[in-house]
Parts: C-alpha cells; structure tokens; sequence
C-alpha cells in the first residue's frame, strides 16, 4: 500500500509554524507562564519577553516599540484602526468619511459597513481596475474635506496583486497630511518591503499566522500622535488600547517569526516566485479555457489565482482534496459561504467566472515534484468535471426536448 499524499498549497490561509520559533514559544507554556501585567518576578520574566518581541517587531517595521500593539490578528487590528479612528474623530467633532477598496478583506469592509450603518461615517468602496491594482488617482478623486481615513490592503489576500502603497501614502501627506493611511499588510510581510517611513503609512496589520507563526496573534503598528480611540473595555494593557491578558508564547512566536522574515524572505520570495511561474505557465499552457485572475508582475510571489471555464470551484477542491492537496477558491473567511468572490467581482469578473476560480498559494517548503502533481491533477480534475457538466446539460435539453412533444408527437420547442 502506497503512503497517501499530502501536499498543502493553501499558505495564504495559513503556515506552519517554523520549528525555530515553536522553540521559542515553549517556555512560555509552562515554565516561564506568568502574567506579564503581574508585579512579580513571574510576571517580569513574561514582561520581559513581551517588550523583547516588541523591539524585534519594530526593527522589522523600522518603528519605535511604543507604536507597536499587540492583538489576537490582523482582524482585530483592522477593526480597531477603522472603529478605533472614526469613534474619535466623531468625540473631536469631525465629520467622518472613509475610502478603501472594494476588495479589501471582509473585516475591513464590514468595519467600514459598520461606521455606516451606526451613522458615524459615510464611506467609498473604491473598484481596483481590472488587472486588480488600485489607481492612485481614483483615490486622489474620491477625497473630501472631510475625508479622516484611506485604508487599502498592500497586498490582495485571494488573488495576490500588490497595491501601490508608497504611492498611495505620498499622494496623501501632499494632499491633506492630517488624512490618516492604513495599510493591510497580512499577505505582504513575507515578501516585500513593510519599512513603514518607506511605505508612508500610519497603521499597518499583521496577523503572525501567515508568516510561519502561531495563530491567535498579531499586531497594529500605529504611528506616534495617531488619534485612535480604544473599542474594548479592560485592563491598561496595550497603551489602553488593547484590553486583555496578553498572550505571551503567542506574542513571543511573532517576534521571532518576524526576526526569520528579516532574515530569509529575499531567498524565499525568490525561490517560491519561480514555482508560482512553473505552475501558472504550465496551467494555462496545458489546461485549455484557463485564465490568471490579476496583473501577472504586480503579484505575490506565492500566490495563483486562475478560473478554469466550466468548472465549478468547490467542485475541483474535494478532487483535488481527494488527490491528497489543499488548496482553496479565495479567504479561508469566506469558505462556508456560496457566494462568488467579492475580490473578483470587484475586478470585473461574472459570476460564474468567480465560481469557477482556484486560489494556489505556495510556501517556503514546497517543491517542484509537488507543483507538476498539482498541474497533473488540476488537469484530471477539470476535465472530469467538464465531462459531467457537458452530459448534465445534455440530459437537460434532452428532457427539455421532450416535454415540447405533444401527444400526437408534434415538436412545439422553439
């Protein structure tokens, strides 16, 4: 009996955890497990393994470690920076309008949808333009006097296309420099530059599970003198924005995750692309009525977005989840739902186009043997399926056909 398969290409959903900084954790489990709010000298050590982790995560951010606060991950951080801004733009009378993208995480555009349906924002859901890039200048349009916050995601967590946010950030400290720019940066922290003076951002969010880090944490670069207003009632932790006992082996997985990606993601980005290329030529080389959802150079080194014609998406992941690989058809967020993508409508793609896509995304440990079974077994998988879509639609028109005969047998279908 052969060994079965397990191939996992599902990285933008989430990583394993790197052994080094599984090393790291475990002494804060159960040896070094006090609180770090307690005074004791308990307490110190995993106090002093916090503000250690902080200091690593401003390095990675070219930040000072007071602009660093740590929450359970990017979808916390997202709702404390859009809620967080607009709650105390409304306690300094400011009248609020928001601009982001309309294919932005969901928890970014439900916050937004939130500020809205409360009456404290009025908010433009900016399309990105077909290739999946958002335009600069549409953003520079859609600004008002009242505009207090512009948050675009770096880079496209379904289809992988990476955002102009340097650009972005320039167009506006030279447009209105009290407009506060937030980025984010989830899917991006592997691969590109996050120097948050480079970028000209003035929040950016991280979840450490996407970077080969425990899930359950990560964190809001805020940058000093941003007016945000706390969301959750509690303790003082966190400069008073961020309630909560922290999570010390998880914040301590962060920092050193974010010390490796220092250290590695250059080598990484470069061998992952080159896979990422094998395995998007070889598709639609080989795979007839296949296309790439997004620009194909301004796009994640890990990441393939690709729709197959007349292939439905979930339908191709159990063939493919039998074949021993993982993979998904966009955010793990929004698996459970059955609706097409947000993200590729956003671009302009039909409905059924958005049903019939695959999100690939590959890691650090994936090979070139794992790539062309892939390819192999995408190849099976799509026309198996359009095999059985085709009769499907045959036995329609058939029975069709035959409910238009009438009883003398006379054909009334038109």
């Amino acid at each position: 009996m052969t060994e079965e398969k397990k191939i996992y290409l599902d990285h933008g959903a989430t990583t394993p955890v790197d052994k080094k900084v599984l090393k790291a954790m475990l002494p804060y489990f159960n040896e070094n497990y006090g609180n770090a709010a307690s005074h004791h000298a308990f307490g110190k050590d995993a106090c002093k393994a916090v503000e250690a982790a902080r200091n690593e995560a401003a390095i990675f951010f070219h930040a000072n470690p007071e602009e660093i606060i740590f929450t359970s991950g990017a979808t916390e951080s997202n709702n404390l920076t859009v809620k967080g801004i607009i709650k105390r733009a409304k306690i300094e009378g400011a009248k609020s309008h928001i601009i982001t993208t309309a294919f932005e995480h969901h928890c970014v555009l439900d916050a937004c949808g939130a500020m809205q349906k409360e009456g404290l924002a009025e908010v433009t859901f900016l399309n990105p333009e077909t290739d999946g890039v958002v335009s600069v200048e549409k953003i520079r349009e859609a600004i008002r006097p009242n505009t207090v916050l512009i948050s675009v995601m770096y880079v496209n967590n379904e289809i992988g296309t990476v955002q102009p946010i340097a650009a972005i950030g320039n167009m506006i400290k030279e447009q209105n420099s009290k407009i506060l720019f937030h980025t984010d940066a989830t899917q991006a922290v592997n691969y590109f530059n996050c120097n948050v003076d480079e970028l000209n951002v003035d929040l950016l969010s991280m979840s450490a599970h996407k970077i080969y880090g425990p899930k359950g944490v990560g964190l809001l670069y805020i940058r000093k003198g941003t007016p945000v207003a706390r969301i959750q009632d509690g303790g003082d932790q966190e400069a008073r924005l961020r309630a909560g006992t922290h999570n010390v082996p998880g914040i301590v997985g962060l920092g050193k995750a974010l010390e490796l990606v220092g250290k590695n993601n250059k080598k990484d980005a470069k061998k992952i692309a080159k896979l990422r290329d094998r395995l998007i030529d070889r598709v639609l080389k080989e795979i007839p009525d296949t296309f790439l959802n997004g620009s194909r150079e301004l796009r994640s080194p890990n990441n393939a977005n690709i729709s197959f014609k007349n292939v439905e998406g979930e339908s191709m992941l159990m063939l493919l989840d039998m074949a021993g690989i993982a993979a998904s058809t966009g955010s793990a967020c929004s698996s459970d739902s059955l609706a097409p993508s947000h993200v590729l409508l956003a671009i302009g793609r039909k409905a059924e186009e958005a049903h019939g896509s695959i999100r690939i995304t590959l890691g650090k440990q994936t090979t070139e043997e794992e790539i062309d079974y892939a390819v192999e077994k995408l190849k099976e998988s799509a026309k198996k399926i359009r095999k059985i879509s085709g009769q499907v639609l045959n036995d329609f028109y058939a029975s069709k056909n035959n409910m238009a005969l009438d009883e003398d047998g006379h054909d009334h279908s038109h």
